[in-house]
């Protein structure tokens, strides 16, 4: 099966990596659209143009099922694009209620983009689960182009975070949630501020459990490790052609890229 994926920039490889592990068997379409990074900051009717374009790309290149592998994009478009499309399209959902079912008599910290903090979907979410009222949303900005940067553990990135913490008293949370995809590259640096059993939860995971659910795939009961020695190899091992903003990404610099981003969250993946 030939299934899409697409985020404003890199954070989106988080889902497909995590699909690398989940589908090893699968064929992957990726679509960073670069033109247009960060999606967070983005009037919504500018998302929502973006996104439309984007899925209609992805159905011409054969995608049979399309993931929108950016919290951002799901929480403005997914229900417009859905009325939109044939295909089923799949969008991304913080893992506020698991967070919330183990967070074991302490606090939730859900960090996201100022978009998926102001739109109502984060909102209803949150309303329906966190009945106690644990939950603390964290607006993280520039997480985003650190990310974009590779920037994973600068000294701007602890600076940034030490900022954005400073009012919190972190001993008081059991769970952080991750509400963008761009900021699982991060979880080294978080666990320099909270407690060690602290627990990291995105929504990769139930994400691809979802997509699989939906279009009858067998998940992988295979433990490996999904790492790329090269450009070569990582074109060897994973069926995926690579797009940004609607150009098939060819170059050797490009694809080097990616392959140290997929390497980089394999690194960071257990964390």
């Amino acid at each position: 099966m030939k299934i899409g994926l697409f985020d404003s920039g890199s954070g989106g490889l988080s889902v497909l990596h995590e699909a690398f592990h989940m589908l090893p068997d699968e064929e992957f379409i990726f679509y960073a659209d670069t033109d247009h990074v960060p999606y967070g900051i983005k009037k919504p009717e500018e998302i929502i143009e973006f996104t439309t374009e984007i899925i209609g790309f992805l159905i011409k290149q054969g995608a049979e099922v399309v993931i929108i592998a950016c919290n951002t994009a799901t929480s403005v478009a997914v229900e417009k694009v859905r009325k939109l499309y044939h295909i089923p399209i799949i969008g991304m959902e913080p893992a506020v209620k698991p967070a919330v079912n183990n967070r074991r008599s302490k606090r939730v910290m859900v960090m996201a983009t100022p978009v998926t903090i102001r739109e109502n979907k984060l909102k209803s979410l949150i309303d329906k689960v966190d009945t106690d009222h644990i939950c603390d949303l964290l607006p993280m900005p520039r997480l985003v182009k650190f990310a974009e940067n590779e920037m994973f553990e600068d000294p701007d990135v602890y600076e940034y975070l030490e900022e954005q913490f400073s009012s919190y008293d972190l001993s008081k949370y059991s769970e952080l949630v991750l509400g963008c995809t761009h900021f699982n590259y991060f979880k080294p640096c978080y666990r320099k501020f909270f407690e060690p059993d602290t627990e990291f939860i995105d929504g990769n995971k139930g994400t691809i459990k979802n997509l699989a659910s939906k279009m009858g795939l067998a998940i992988s009961s295979e433990d490996r490790r999904v790492y790329f020695e090269s450009v070569d190899d990582m074109m060897k091992k994973s069926n995926c052609t690579y797009y940004a903003s609607g150009r098939k990404v060819t170059d050797e610099k490009a694809l080097g890229r990616i392959m140290r981003l997929h390497n980089r969250l394999e690194d960071v993946r257990e964390y």
